[in-house]
């Protein structure tokens, strides 16, 4: 079973720890529609970088797609169609990326100055008129930084947020959804991810359903006021994750 289960796995607190990650990843998720990868990623990176981005892809996609055909009545395919094309371009971009990388040093200070990068962004508060032009612009920035530390939501983030949520949830879950099943290809293909990651993903879906249980009991009340924590969390790790790779 060692070709499945990396240390932290073998590691009853560590594998504790990762539980709850990714059951607070899926609360966020859940309740806000967004924001798995902003949350998780980081943190399960540096608990072992052998957790991103595969396995957490994987678990983004079905987190997404849940999401959107909880919601599919209110999802606008033409917009996912237009996005689905910059993503694609992305996720091309980061393919060739990754293929350049040559350590996990390397890998660790990408991931992080990435992860500061989507930080920077939510921080920023930019505003985007919503045209076809800025959404596939978005969408192939989404495709890059998604495919390499699968947090691809702040640019999407920044274009939607002046849409009606009812709208702009179940249109970015499915979006998400597509655009992380692109991701892992892309990963797969650069040689960053493997058979493995499919194992780490299946032992990550009881705490990602227990996430969404108690997203459901909270029925709202994990709203946007905990975006500053969320973002400093996710920041605080990406510094840690560059501060390791460069010393």
């Amino acid at each position: 079973m060692d070709w499945l289960f990396s240390h932290v796995m073998n590691d009853p607190w560590q594998a504790g720890l990762v539980f709850a990650i990714v059951v607070f990843a899926s609360v966020v998720q859940f309740g806000l529609g967004m924001g798995f990868g902003l949350t998780a990623s980081p943190l399960l990176a540096l608990i072992d970088p052998v957790l991103v981005p595969g396995a957490t892809l994987m678990i983004g996609m079905m987190t997404s797609g849940w999401g959107a055909w909880r919601e599919r009545g209110d999802i606008h395919w033409p917009e996912v169609g237009t996005a689905s094309l910059g993503r694609f371009v992305g996720v091309a971009m980061a393919t060739v990326v990754l293929a350049g990388l040559a350590s996990r040093e390397s890998f660790s200070l990408i991931f992080g100055a990435m992860i500061g990068a989507a930080v920077l962004l939510s921080v920023l508060g930019l505003r985007l008129r919503f045209t076809r032009t800025n959404l596939i612009a978005m969408a192939l920035l989404s495709g890059l930084m998604g495919t390499i530390t699968s947090v691809g939501a702040p640019p999407l983030a920044i274009l939607y947020q002046d849409r009606a949520a009812s709208a702009a949830r179940p249109t970015l879950a499915a979006f998400f959804s597509i655009g992380c099943a692109m991701s892992l290809a892309g990963v797969y293909i650069s040689g960053w991810a493997g058979w493995r990651d499919f194992g780490l993903a299946a032992l990550m879906v009881p705490a990602m359903i227990l996430g969404a249980l108690i997203a459901r009991k909270l029925a709202g009340r994990f709203d946007r006021r905990y975006r500053p924590l969320l973002l400093a969390i996710a920041g605080t790790a990406a510094a840690i994750l560059i501060l390791r790779a460069i010393l």
